[in-house]
């Protein structure tokens, strides 16, 4: 008696699902390396071709055939009838001639002739094959004897010719002819016969090949469609896998049935992408600590550093006062860093917490530039704003939303040359939802290799000129987290020497409201 364990065990087993063939036969192929996957392509496309060329020869070998029966039998037998008749006509002038005038010179050629008629006929009986042909060959050959009967008892009478001699010596001589006017044209019909049996043939196999050729060839595309697509597939995925993580995308793994060859490639490459996510994380960490740490000594100088500014301790001089504010203003740029650090660790870890309430865009976009006014009249540089009249109402974090604004706005002002205009354009696109934010300059614009890579945290590109300062390549990068946590998108699009015009959309809010 089975144990339950037992019983458990064969039941699980018959309750699983059974893999389909096409499930199996997908595994099997995975499991062929790329050598035997060719090789096996390969093969197939051999032996297609040699069914092929085996058909091509068996019809060739038909269309042989008959044309050896056409020249070894049926036209040999239509000219041996042939000369039948004519010993036969033969026969008959000789056998006159003797009965006329009793010449044995004329009975030894009618002996002669005869004994050749009759081996002719002979040899004819024995080749022929065909049960009509041999019928018509004992005709004559009884014919033949009868006649010779009839003239043997006419020669011994030494006499003329009886009356009914010649009547009936014709009559066999007719029926010999028409005996063998029959074979022949027995022969002549089937020669025919077959004569367009092989044109039919020949006609039917060279069309018959001619689309084995066209199904061989599509065989053989398809094939090599099909073992060249299980080959690349699998590294256009890893390929599109090393972009990904080229871009900074790290976490994913590609899972994708590959060649037993490519199979250690793509473990490799999971291995490398988990590698770099850890060093990510750990560097994340390891800014996010840091950041944190600094943040509170960097926030007792600056607050130290006012105090001193203020003469609370005593007056300053005019040389104390400057060093003052340049430490204090290093000191507030450090912290908007750090901060700027620990927030795309925040988004990042998805600890961000946003404060999503209806919010005026327009009223946002005039806020950002009010800030960085002074900054833009330092440079001669003109803001225009663009925007529909009345307010934009998004659904969105205003100071967040805001912190987008000064990014696009500063990274502006600084490529922009002195004397430039900085356009901030804002339009609604009510059939989309969206509300559509442009910030453009006429800076030196970004090179075209590096516009994939402007969102990327600290990447600062190549484009400087000499009066503009480096920045820390975060704007952007905590631009799109921000926009895209809005449900929003952002792109950059950029002119080499005429300018740069970042966009980026917000979904409209479906009710106004006051921010």
């Amino acid at each position: 008696m089975d144990s339950p364990a037992v019983a458990k065990t064969t039941g699980a087993a018959a309750n699983a699902p059974a893999l389909s063939f096409a499930e199996r036969s997908e595994r099997a192929l995975a499991k062929l390396s790329i050598f035997w996957r060719l090789a096996l392509s390969s093969l197939a496309i051999i032996i297609v071709v040699a069914g092929v060329n085996f058909y091509a020869l068996s019809q060739l070998r038909q269309l042989t055939a008959l044309s050896t029966e056409l020249v070894s039998y049926h036209y040999p037998s239509i000219d041996t009838a042939k000369r039948l008749l004519a010993n036969l006509y033969t026969q008959l002038g000789s056998e006159k001639k003797y009965l006329a005038v009793r010449d044995l010179t004329f009975m030894r050629d009618f002996t002669q002739e005869i004994d050749e008629f009759r081996q002719i006929l002979t040899t004819l009986q024995e080749q022929e094959s065909a049960p009509d042909g041999q019928k018509q060959l004992k005709e004559v050959d009884r014919l033949h004897q009868e006649y010779l009967d009839l003239f043997r008892r006419e020669a011994d009478r030494q006499a003329r010719p009886a009356a009914g001699y010649e009547r009936q010596r014709d009559a066999l001589i007719a029926r010999m002819t028409d005996a063998l006017d029959a074979y022949v044209s027995l022969h002549e019909t089937r020669a025919n016969a077959l004569v367009i049996d092989s044109r039919t043939r020949s006609a039917r196999a060279e069309i018959i090949t001619q689309q084995l050729v066209i199904a061989v060839v599509l065989l053989g595309l398809g094939l090599a469609g099909l073992a060249t697509y299980s080959i690349l597939h699998p590294l256009r995925r890893v390929q599109e896998h090393i972009r990904q993580i080229g871009q900074g995308t790290f976490g994913r793994s590609v899972n994708v049935e590959a060649p037993s060859d490519l199979r250690e490639l793509v473990d490799t490459v999971n291995w490398m992408g988990k590698k770099l996510q850890e060093l990510d994380d750990m560097k994340a960490e390891f800014l996010a600590h840091v950041s944190h740490e600094l943040r509170t000594p960097l926030a007792s100088i600056r607050e130290g550093t006012q105090l001193l500014l203020d003469e609370i301790p005593g007056p300053l001089s005019k040389e104390q006062r400057e060093t003052l504010r340049i430490i204090k203003d290093s000191s507030e740029r450090l912290i908007r860093l750090i901060s700027t650090l620990l927030d795309l660790s925040k988004m990042a870890a998805g600890m961000m917490d946003y404060q999503v309430a209806p919010t005026d865009l327009l009223r946002l976009a005039e806020t950002s530039v009010d800030k960085v006014r002074l900054l833009a009249e330092g440079k001669r540089i003109q803001i225009l704003t663009e925007a529909p009249s009345g307010r934009v109402w998004v659904p969105a974090d205003g100071a967040r939303i805001e912190q987008v604004l000064d990014n696009l706005l500063s990274n502006a002002l600084k490529f922009s040359p002195e004397g430039a205009t900085v356009n901030i354009r804002l339009h609604l696109d009510v059939k989309a939802g969206v509300a559509l934010v442009s910030v453009a300059d006429t800076g030196p614009g970004i090179p075209p290799e590096d516009l994939p890579h402007v969102f990327e945290r600290f990447y600062q590109g190549r484009t400087y000129t000499k009066n503009t300062l480096a920045g820390s390549g975060l704007g952007l990068a905590l631009a799109k987290k921000v926009v895209e946590a809005h449900w929003g998108r952002i792109w950059v699009e950029s002119d080499l020497g005429k300018g740069t015009t970042v966009h980026f959309t917000l979904p409209l809010a479906r009710r106004e409201g006051p921010a």
